[in-house]
């Protein structure tokens, strides 16, 4: 009985030995295949040959020995053991192998998203370069009181569907960077009475251009200093403002609310709320509203043009930055779209006393109920430097400047435009409009080397990057070179003579605290 014991261990521990010599022949064979594997195959094979070896003692022991227990014991521990660790190797082997592919796979993700984002980022600029001269060319036409009525009806659809081509391309490259994780939220201080009245500008033009009537109610709370990302919740709000112009039939109206939530007298939250008495959206259709592409019936973008991506877009920013959008509809009566977004309040744009002794709802101090008096400057008579280095393009932003009495000069390159800058008297030029793109120097050195000048008006002088350049890392570089605002082509004419009010607003007033 005993003796039967022994052997049938020693036999058994023989064949679990033989098994192991071939788990370790396939681990040898696999670990030879690996890329990462160099040199030094032979000691691959030490392991096999130490139990062939084995094998042999057990099968000597097992025919010609006269093993007993312990012996037979030892002998079946070693097969074992050995099993034990060939499973254990072939795990941790496992393992790293996985952990490689992994972090192949990612590297393979990550250089596809670069390639990706560096193909839409110059796809994008070179459509936007075009667009920028079709568009500019067709509003300088609209322009043109004496123009026949058939003509004028041709340009406005050229113009609405070269509009429905710039979405698209925004909307796609700002989706991208948002999949892709290169989307950066800054937070920086900022005046929202500032930031509405730009939006206030262009949707209000909107909407005269359409017949619709447009309606806003600000709380004292809009009239503040906030610290968050003022670019993109701008973008944000605009994206919920053009898709209710765009869903809304004359003589419809637009409503734009902007109030605050307060938590022991001080605003916590802001709330964005835009309504218009427009088409609608079906009840079952609002849970994907906020999707990209999504489109209630496809007959809307014939209608109504679009491409799906605005709300997307919208709902995006507004989560990064930390909020969500409300959506409340009803079939052929209208839409509200509401951003409520968590935003610290820095202060009021002046600290003064109240007059009726309250305190501030937004920052808790003692200020006005209006403390903030939001100002632009005129533009008649003002001087621009147009530094551009395609022809038509200067050419176009020329002739929209001289719609409003603007004069302005052309450098076809950041070096000339440098050298204009130097050879000028100060303050002859009021602000520059800088492309970034050019030939012998770019524009983001053109502007840092005019910062740099030894000179009190170009500190304060508005330079603006008018650019096909779109992508956040152009935005970052463009305020980093010393710019105060990035506006892409094709740049709306309102858009433009908004922005230039209110940076040569903002420059004088700096001088006048200077004097």
């Amino acid at each position: 009985m005993v003796r039967g014991i022994v052997y049938t261990m020693v036999y058994a521990g023989s064949a679990l030995m033989v098994y192991n010599i071939y788990g370790f022949a396939r681990l040898a064979r696999y670990i030879r295949k690996m890329k990462t594997w160099r040199r030094g195959n032979r000691v691959l094979y030490l392991p096999i040959l130490l139990l062939v070896c084995f094998l042999l003692g057990y099968l000597l022991v097992g025919l010609f020995g006269n093993p007993n227990l312990l012996v037979a014991g030892i002998l079946f521990g070693g097969s074992i053991f050995v099993f034990v660790m060939y499973n254990l190797l072939n795990t941790v082997i496992q393992h790293i192998v996985e952990g490689e592919h992994l972090e192949a796979q990612l590297l393979a993700a990550e250089e596809s998203n670069r390639v990706k984002s560096s193909f839409l980022a110059s796809i994008s600029h070179e459509m936007r370069t075009p667009m920028n001269v079709i568009l500019g060319m067709d509003t300088l036409a609209l322009k043109n009181p004496d123009i026949p009525g058939e003509t004028r009806e041709q340009l406005e659809k050229i113009g609405h569907s070269a509009r429905h081509l710039s979405e698209l391309i925004n909307g796609i490259l700002d989706l991208q960077q948002m999949e892709s994780g290169t989307l950066k939220i800054e937070t920086e201080n900022f005046s929202l009475g500032e930031a509405l009245e730009q939006i206030n500008v262009l949707i209000s033009a909107a909407c005269r251009d359409k017949g619709l009537e447009y309606k806003t109610d600000f709380s004292p709370c809009a009239s503040r200093k906030y610290n968050g990302d003022v670019v993109h919740l701008k973008q944000a709000v605009m994206c919920l403002l053009d898709n209710a112009v765009k869903f809304t039939d004359p003589p419809g109206t637009v409503r734009f609310t902007v109030s605050c939530d307060r938590e022991n007298g001080v605003c916590s939250r802001l709330r964005f709320i835009v309504a218009d008495d427009g088409i609608g959206i079906e009840e079952a259709f609002l849970p994907k509203v906020l999707e990209p592409f999504a489109q209630e019936d496809d007959s809307f973008t014939n209608r109504f043009g679009g491409s799906g991506m605005g709300l997307a877009l919208a709902n995006n920013i507004v989560t990064h930055m930390g909020g969500y959008i409300e959506v409340a509809s009803k079939k052929g009566e209208g839409s509200t779209f509401t951003i409520i977004l968590p935003i610290n309040a820095t202060g009021c744009m002046e600290q003064q006393k109240p007059e009726n002794g309250a305190r501030c709802c937004c920052c808790g101090k003692d200020c006005k109920s209006e403390c903030c008096e939001m100002g632009s400057a005129e533009l008649e008579g003002r001087r621009v430097l147009i530094a551009e280095d395609i022809a038509e393009n200067a050419e176009i932003v020329m002739d929209l400047l001289e719609l409003e009495g603007v004069e302005s000069e052309w450098a076809e390159n950041g070096q000339l435009a440098v050298d204009r800058i130097k050879g000028s008297l100060e303050g002859y030029y009021d602000a520059i409009l800088m492309d970034l793109r050019m030939p012998v120097m770019d524009g983001l050195e053109a502007a840092r080397q005019i910062r740099a000048l030894d000179r009190e008006d170009v500190k304060r002088m508005p330079i603006l990057a008018l650019t096909a350049n779109a992508a956040e890392s152009d935005k970052k570089n463009t305020l980093e070179a010393g710019m105060n605002e990035h506006l892409v082509k094709p740049v709306d004419a309102d858009q433009l003579y908004a922005a230039l009010r209110h940076w040569i607003f903002e420059a004088e007033k700096k001088g006048d605290d200077r004097a």
